[in-house]
């Protein structure tokens, strides 16, 4: 196998061991991004300099045997929505095309301790607004598997970048499905941990009470690995959970032999692909094999899911994209004004995607006086029947499995022009991020030569026995092991 093909637990064996060196990795992913991100694009910036010296310092590390990580050595990248000190930061968006923070996040902080390699940031869609990494201002990311087709998004560069090789693995963040969604459409592993398990300290913010930071990896085990490393408390982040944190790799091998498996009727009717419901019959069967205990549950509240989410999604979108108005950092516009208002409305105007406009004025208008009741209160209210949904199944199951998504990868451009349309490609993701639960998508097959993923959904902190109901799926399936051929 090639080095870039490598898991992190395999990459890290060899390296403890002195078979390979972090540069040598760290080069062979390098020169993989130079042979095929100019056909994935999945890369806004790479910093090779500094990543190899950074690689340099890990072998340094690693001689010594001293504070070695799972992480010490290993190349990753970043979805492009996280502040990176001295490295340019976009959001994907024209209005912050030139601004380089003065800090990093706390998950970039807590890799670069562990020792990892940062490659780079990757493309997403304008403030993780979009569900293929069609909306960047800069281009599209293609996936790895059909690249006339989409990778998902938002996080549709961080997906695309660990499917063909040119991360070990990615750091994505997940509003509304942005991480699982693209991990189902590039047979990878993404987890949307609990809302607070990651801080959002240094995440460019978009719906600040849905957004989750996770990992995006080839299989469960280097899912759970590097979750281990950036979860915990942080007093930069009030929103993060001080719960403390499981070493999840312990316990993947626990039989899971009589744990309760809840199919929601509500995520198996009609609108699915059939390839799509095929594979994912399939893999009930898997988990029955293992000994689950298979049965239906219902989630009542779940039609009413999807506009619920876009409601808040808006609401909150308007106001944390209000401080990009060209006054203080990001993009200013160059034609003459009248007046600050002028300034700031051109700037607006220039600088922000016709998706991210959209966005903006549905929620500015659903905040405004006479609405704000009749919409976002409402919604609101909802979201509270949605999280007792979840409550009242894990009473009567350990973990719910659902399709990531209705449909395989859609074709560049199919679905541009009609945002409905778009939106419904959520249609199975967002629940959990209204209830702030978590969810792990990996890989369960394939429809017509393109790659189907599932969800594994788990009460409160569940991490650990999603975790362990996914290794064990891997341990009898080889959908994890396939990697997309790329000519």
């Amino acid at each position: 196998m090639e080095l870039y093909n490598l898991s992190i637990r395999k990459a890290h064996e060899l390296l403890v061991k002195k078979q390979i060196s972090s540069v040598e990795l760290t080069s062979a992913v390098l020169a993989n991004i130079h042979r095929l991100d100019p056909k994935i694009r999945a890369y806004l910036t790479v910093v090779e300099q500094r990543a190899l010296e950074q690689a340099r310092k890990a072998d340094i590390r690693l001689h010594s045997r001293e504070n070695i990580t799972p992480l010490t050595g290993i190349p990753y990248a970043v979805k492009d929505c996280f502040s990176t000190r001295g490295i340019r930061t976009t959001c994907g968006s024209k209005i912050l095309q030139d601004y380089i923070p003065q800090y990093s996040a706390s998950v970039v902080e807590k890799l670069n301790n562990a020792g990892a390699v940062l490659l780079g940031k990757h493309n997403m869609d304008e403030f993780g607004m979009g569900s293929s990494c069609e909306n960047s201002a800069f281009f599209n990311t293609h996936n790895p598997w059909n690249l006339e087709r989409v990778p998902g998004g938002s996080s549709g560069g961080s997906a695309a970048s660990v499917s063909a090789g040119l991360s070990l693995f990615a750091i994505g963040e997940d509003t509304g499905g942005s991480i699982r969604m693209p991990a189902g459409f590039c047979n990878i592993v993404g987890l949307k941990p609990t809302y607070g398990r990651v801080s959002r300290y240094g995440h460019i913010a978009l719906v600040s009470s849905f957004d989750s930071v996770g990992p995006l990896t080839q299989d469960v085990y280097d899912c759970a690995t590097v979750l281990q490393t950036i979860a915990g408390k942080d007093p930069k982040d009030g929103t993060s959970l001080p719960d403390p944190v499981p070493i999840y790799t312990t316990s993947l091998e626990k039989s899971i032999n009589g744990l309760r498996l809840g199919i929601p009727r509500e995520y198996f009717q009609a609108g699915m692909e059939a390839g799509v419901e095929t594979v994912l019959q399939d893999a009930i069967r898997v988990f029955e094999k293992l000994g689950m205990q298979v049965q239906e549950v219902s989630l009542p509240h779940t039609r009413a899911a999807l506009p619920v989410y876009y409601l808040i999604l808006f609401a909150e979108a308007s106001a944390n994209l209000a401080r990009f108005d060209g006054t203080r950092f990001g993009y200013s516009t160059n034609q003459k004004v009248e007046s600050v208002i002028d300034l700031i409305l051109q700037t607006r105007q220039e600088g922000f995607g016709e998706e991210v406009k959209r966005r903006i004025m549905l929620g500015a208008y659903t905040l405004s006086a006479g609405y704000y009741d009749a919409y976002y209160l409402k919604a609101q209210k909802v979201r509270s029947l949605i999280r007792e949904d979840f409550r009242s199944a894990f009473e009567k199951c350990d973990v719910l499995l659902a399709p990531t998504c209705p449909t395989t990868a859609f074709k560049i451009g199919e679905k541009k022009q009609d945002p409905l349309t778009m939106y419904l490609s959520d249609i199975f993701v967002v629940a959990t991020n209204l209830a702030g639960v978590p969810a792990l998508s990996l890989p369960c097959g394939f429809s017509e030569g393109l790659p189907v993923g599932m969800q594994l959904i788990g009460n409160h902190l569940s991490e650990e026995i999603l975790f362990q109901i996914g290794y064990a799926y891997q341990a009898e399936t080889e959908w994890h092991n396939m990697h997309p051929l790329i000519t």
